[in-house]
């Protein structure tokens, strides 16, 4: 018997219902957006707009990077070091505008570092065939010892000439009061959507996560855009390190200590598959929005801050465990 037009309609909602009901980052945004609900009646302080500001703002810079070890997930590899190359692009910054450099050679500077610093780790593994986590683990380590030895281990806060220019950067709100931090993330953001859902560049990622021997046997440039893929990793945490410079108005050693932990659990939580061959730029976003709820909420609720590995952690397993029941549905 023939499909009607009424019947068609109907099967395609019931097919994006079961796609939205079946997707992770669907689940973590509800999630955020319930937390948020709760907090607003249990605590007198989380709606107000001083916090939500300071919410957006701290998330920013965890999802900027998580956009970039997005790319690295989906290809099957993981970065370690992306804590230790923001501390090492951030006193880049410091030292070159300390020394009386304007804030755009300061800037090239650090990006130029974080662009290195990707190409060896991507051309390690790529060519060399040396583990991801070997590769950045290693670098986790060069990395701030670098920055150390650039600093000689000292606090930098003067920027020279350029001072007020570098904490405008990072500490305004030029755009409808929203802070600027937030607003590079959003651009981000939307840029690694693009690429990653309209470009041949972003299928070619897709592929390579999905099969690597399959991509390469259909002549996928696999080698190349792995390295590419690191370089863009380090880059996101080198614009990290530029921007949070500009918003403590200070740079330390200890800078992103930690910080690969929280992104590499923001990209799962968002729906990243450490297998490779999934992960969205919304993904990376929600689930860096999620671990600053749960990290701002829990000074709110009165619960020891102690608690916010534990939490955080929790969430990054119910995030892998959810994908595992959806990768047994699917092959039921």
């Amino acid at each position: 018997m023939a499909t009607t037009l009424d019947q068609t309609i109907a099967q395609k909602r019931r097919t994006l219902g079961a796609a939205v009901l079946a997707n992770q980052t669907f689940w973590v945004l509800l999630a955020v957006v319930l937390a948020c609900i709760f907090l607003s009646f249990a605590t007198d302080s989380f709606a107000t707009s001083k916090n939500l500001y300071n919410i957006t703002r701290n998330a920013t810079f965890v999802a900027i990077i998580a956009l970039g070890m997005t790319l690295v997930i989906i290809t099957g590899g993981i970065d370690l070091s992306v804590g230790s190359v923001l501390c090492l692009c951030s006193m880049v910054l410091a030292v070159v505008m300390h020394s009386g450099y304007s804030i755009e050679v300061g800037i090239a500077a650090s990006v130029a570092t974080a662009l290195l610093i990707g190409a060896f780790n991507g051309l390690l593994i790529a060519y060399v065939g040396f583990p991801p986590f070997v590769v950045t683990l290693g670098m986790l380590s060069i990395a701030r010892s670098l920055a150390m030895v650039a600093s000689n281990n000292t606090v930098v806060f003067q920027f020279g000439p350029d001072h007020d220019k570098l904490l405008a950067l990072g500490g305004g709100a030029w755009l409808f009061g929203i802070a600027n931090p937030v607003i590079y993330m959003i651009a981000l953001t939307l840029l690694t959507g693009f690429v990653l859902r309209w470009t041949r560049l972003g299928r070619y990622i897709y592929a390579i996560g999905g099969n690597e021997q399959a991509a390469t046997a259909t002549g996928i440039p696999v080698r190349p855009i792995k390295v590419g893929v690191y370089m863009i990793s380090a880059l996101s945490a080198g614009v990290a390190g530029i921007v949070q410079t500009g918003w403590l108005g200070a740079v330390t050693t200890n800078i992103g200590a930690g910080m690969e932990l929280q992104v590499i659990a923001a990209t799962v939580i968002g729906g990243a598959n450490l297998a490779g061959g999934t992960g969205t730029a919304l993904g990376a976003l929600v689930g860096a929005a999620l671990i600053e709820v749960i990290r701002n909420s829990l000074g709110l609720l009165g619960i020891n801050a102690f608690w916010q590995g534990t939490f955080i952690g929790g969430a990054t397993i119910l995030a892998v465990l959810f994908d595992r029941i959806r990768n047994f549905r699917q092959s039921e």
